[in-house]
């Protein structure tokens, strides 16, 4: 953010293909051993790194790469690019980079050409490493996306904000845990979703443009509304369970034999007033605006 409002308006976003499979050993050890002294050390890491996997009941041999779930594999792939820092820094460049992901801040069009261009050699030649050259691509800041982020078009003052990829993914998600072809109770299904909503606002708090936090939220309990309506079924318990919950008699007789489809139904005035929010934190749902702002106060 700081590097788009000093003028760095264009982005390079590099793709390293595979990273974790691509680690060349031989480089690898070579740079431990500037740093580490100790033998037996390095020849446990070397064995570490060939042990190979494990394949339906065969051991494939591994002759690059480092094992990934691994809990060594992150540091190690991290000294690898430890290199690549450096020859950033050397360079002058703004960039931010977080295990194999790499974004460079530059400031006109042609810049952002040349240091793909020239940094794909080097990671290639140099790093003996494979870049992505359909994913690789420079453009601008709000263009791109680092980590699930990207940024609103704005130079002055860009604020943070969910990428449109991210966004959809988190959906797809709800929709799995909001899906009416499980049937499961309501408090299971509600304590799967909160487990999933809470860690995921707890990764994405940094976004500063919230609106669609509560738009998400409200989706949320459409979606859970629709699967109430459909617990219900019977003409009958919908009338009752509506009455119990403050709707009128004659109303709640209206609605309860209506034909209109699930989804729509979860959008009408009566259950707008009846399945409210209110009735949803009764029943344990965790709303993302709240723990939004809970966690920005923090």
């Amino acid at each position: 953010k700081t590097y788009i409002q000093e003028g760095y308006g264009w982005v390079v976003d590099i793709d390293l293909s595979k990273f974790f499979d691509r680690v060349h050993h031989d480089r690898l050890m070579r740079r431990l051993s500037q740093i580490i002294q100790d033998r037996q050390v390095l020849r446990l890491i070397r064995r570490y790194l060939q042990a190979g996997i494990m394949e339906n009941g065969l051991v494939q041999p591994s002759t690059e790469g480092t094992p990934q779930g691994g809990p060594l594999s992150p540091l190690l792939s991290n000294i690898v690019l430890d290199e690549w820092d450096q020859e950033l820094e050397k360079r002058g460049y703004r960039f931010v980079r977080y295990a194999d992901d790499c974004q460079i801040y530059v400031k006109s069009r042609r810049a952002a050409k040349q240091t793909l261009t020239k940094m794909t050699t080097f990671l290639e030649d140099r790093l003996r490493l494979q870049v992505n050259r359909e994913k690789s691509a420079w453009g601008r800041p709000w263009e791109r996306s680092f980590l699930g982020f990207t940024f609103t078009r704005n130079r002055q003052d860009p604020k943070i904000r969910i990428a449109p990829a991210s966004l959809k993914r988190c959906k797809d998600r709800i929709r799995e845990l909001t899906s009416r072809r499980h049937s499961i109770e309501m408090e299971e299904r509600i304590r799967r979703l909160n487990q999933f909503l809470i860690g995921w606002i707890g990764y994405f708090q940094l976004v500063e443009t919230p609106s669609f936090l509560q738009k998400l939220d409200a989706w949320v309990k459409r979606r859970l509304r629709m699967i109430r309506w459909k617990e219900w079924k019977k003409p009958k318990t919908r009338q009752r369970k509506l009455v119990s919950l403050g709707a009128r008699i004659g109303k709640a007789w209206e609605w309860a034999n209506t034909r209109k489809a699930y989804w729509r139904i979860a959008k009408s005035p009566i259950l707008h007033k009846t399945l409210d929010s209110a009735y949803w934190k009764s029943q344990g749902l965790k709303s993302l605006m709240e723990r939004y702002d809970t966690l920005r106060q923090t």
